[in-house]
């Protein structure tokens, strides 16, 4: 099994993260921060991953630390999960609707961590959450977990439809990407012979 346990305690935040690749899309999420618990319990349910996230942060400051350090928390689980990356597919990617919003939303497990996103915005707050962590939150995942990750606004005007948008085809591009194939049984699916 493709699992991976982290935790994480700063002065900042103290983390508890689990993950299962191949699971049910279970998600028992408390990060603190209502919205983000909606968009990883989305997250978990849309790739069809196992996710246990417990954030206890400085939110008397602001949000920012939770979310960036919960994506570093989730890179470093995804890095571990997929280990070698031995049989893994690599790449995945899926145009997704949301009502009005269209997001794309394209990974490769590359060991190299990427982040280009085109997702404009146009309200700072969608309840509590500032809508700039988003950024913060992806940018913090793909450093950690090695994953290129591109993901562009196609359509939309409802920020909470797109960002929703966002974090569920984000799930459904890395579901493709670590699903085994087993025409690659033993291989690391690079010329390099590493990711």
């Amino acid at each position: 099994m493709r699992t991976a346990e982290i935790k994480r305690a700063t002065t900042e935040t103290d983390i508890t993260l689990s993950l299962a690749l191949d699971g049910s899309g279970k998600g028992e999420i408390d990060t603190g921060i209502g919205f983000l618990d909606h968009m990883l319990t989305l997250f978990a349910k849309h790739g069809r991953f196992d996710l246990s996230v417990k954030c206890v942060g400085d939110r008397y400051v602001d949000d920012h630390h939770s979310a960036e350090d919960i994506g570093i928390c989730l890179g470093a689980a995804f890095a571990e999960a997929i280990s070698t990356g031995e049989g893994i597919t690599r790449y995945g990617d899926i145009t997704l609707p949301m009502d009005e919003a269209l997001v794309l939303a394209a990974v490769d497990i590359s060991g190299r961590g990427w982040l280009e996103l085109t997702l404009p915005l146009d309200a700072p707050k969608v309840g509590e959450f500032d809508t700039e962590l988003v950024r913060e939150f992806f940018l913090a995942f793909t450093r950690r977990a090695g994953i290129t990750l591109h993901i562009t606004k196609l359509a939309g005007m409802n920020v909470h439809h797109i960002i929703e948008a966002c974090f569920k085809a984000v799930a459904r591009a890395l579901a493709k990407a670590v699903e085994i194939n087993p025409r690659l049984a033993g291989e690391i699916p690079s010329t390099k012979g590493v990711l």
